[in-house]
């Protein structure tokens, strides 16, 4: 039997990401980490997480990225807001984890236990 196949987006730079990375490390979990600096999240992967959560919830509002783009005064459609996401990973709430059927956004140690189930 292999473990659980956890998949985690992210930064380096980001502390949300590095603590996912260690919360599975410290458990013995093998995790694939992407980081969307250097490859950016395919359309369909970050499809699967605005489907369940909604692309609000993905957005990182306090950060410079959200900032730069404007988009708290843009009227803009889901499709537009998910390919500047796709342009711009600094406009995700990292980290993005996957793990099985369960998804998770941000520091979310719940979700992230549901995983190693």
């Amino acid at each position: 039997m292999s473990g659980p196949q956890i998949q985690i987006f992210g930064t380096k730079k980001s502390s949300a990401t590095r603590a996912a990375e260690r919360f599975f490390k410290e458990r013995g979990v093998k995790v694939h980490f992407v980081d969307v600096s250097a490859k950016p999240m395919s359309k369909g992967e970050l499809t699967r997480f605005v489907q369940k959560f909604g692309v609000n919830a993905l957005l990182d509002t306090e950060g410079k990225a959200y900032e730069r783009a404007n988009l708290a005064y843009l009227r803009t459609t889901e499709d537009s807001v998910v390919a500047k996401m796709l342009d711009d990973p600094g406009l995700l709430r990292l980290p993005l984890v996957r793990g099985g059927k369960v998804l998770s956004v941000g520091e979310d140690q719940e979700a992230w236990g549901k995983m190693l189930e």
